[in-house]
């Protein structure tokens, strides 16, 4: 089945724009374009590919498709870089998941790196973003460990290390003499969302297994740092985002010198490997900058 790129670009544009009237400024058409377009691709299809709301949203056919025209235009690139051709179009767009912590640290500089490329960037947990490779709706991702998902090639980055943070009011509050399983157990922590492990793996650690404290649940690496400065609980905080309270005195470590180091690595589908070599690149480079190497 052959589909024409202006469909395709047509696709890709409302779904990242969430309107036709948006796609159609960003392609530089009339939304009458657009429309006809994606009405087209539908008829070839023979399926929906776009939820008409506010905003429009792909179905799963649509994602898949715009997912494939991204990857084409990625490719693309590639061929045009090889050839020292100028680029045609617009900047091409790749997708992948990353966790959040990596985005507020390390990850803005490796983006910066890679000016020809517009990042489409899924915020989820480091121990899950590899099931977006899995299920084939990113491109790349930053992953936990180094067990590499079939078909994607793996990069080790070196591992992002945690600190058990608490304001100094909250440690006199709940640890005025010193944490143990008792004030664990009662003791508040933050928790960025259901997936969270961090705390618990700390818990495993240094305390005992199976602890489960009250918990605030905040899906914000910012809202970690100011949560625990104003003493709302407990949290691990990577320590690169943490630096300057923990110098200041604003945060300190509830248990000195228990950091926990979650190793990271930078995974990417085999097919495109060639065409994002320049951002395997900038990300291998920036992570050496910035996390810690055994």
């Amino acid at each position: 089945m052959q589909l024409t790129p202006n469909q395709l670009a047509a696709l890709s544009a409302v779904l990242s724009h969430g309107s036709f009237e948006a796609a159609a400024h960003a392609l530089n058409v009339t939304p009458s374009a657009i429309s006809q377009r994606i009405k087209a691709l539908e008829d070839r299809i023979g399926t929906v590919l776009v939820d008409r709301g506010q905003p429009c949203t792909g179905t799963a056919a649509g994602q898949r498709l715009a997912k494939h025209a991204e990857d084409v235009a990625l490719l693309e690139n590639q061929i045009a870089r090889e050839l020292s051709l100028p680029p045609k179009g617009p900047a091409a767009q790749l997708r992948c998941a990353i966790n959040a912590d990596s985005l507020a640290t390390w990850f803005i500089p490796a983006m910066a790196a890679c000016p020809d490329i517009l990042f489409d960037l899924v915020i989820d947990d480091q121990d899950h973003s590899a099931d977006w490779l899995r299920r084939g709706d990113v491109s790349a991702a930053v992953t936990h460990g180094s067990k590499p998902v079939t078909g994607c090639d793996l990069f080790d980055l070196g591992a992002l290390r945690y600190v058990a943070t608490a304001s100094p009011a909250y440690m006199s509050r709940w640890f005025a003499d010193g944490p143990n399983t008792a004030t664990l157990r009662a003791a508040p922590c933050l928790v960025f969302n259901a997936k969270d492990a961090l705390q618990r793996r700390w818990l495993e650690i240094n305390a005992e297994p199976a602890l489960s404290p009250p918990a605030h649940f905040l899906p914000s690496s910012q809202a970690f740092v100011d949560a625990a400065k104003a003493g709302l609980g407990w949290g691990m905080n990577p320590l690169l985002l943490v630096e300057q309270e923990l110098a200041n005195g604003e945060l300190v470590e509830i248990l000195p010198d228990t950091p926990l180091d979650v190793p990271l690595g930078w995974q990417v589908s085999r097919v495109m490997a060639a065409a994002l070599e320049p951002v395997t690149r900038a990300v291998v480079a920036t992570a050496a900058k910035y996390l810690i190497r055994d």
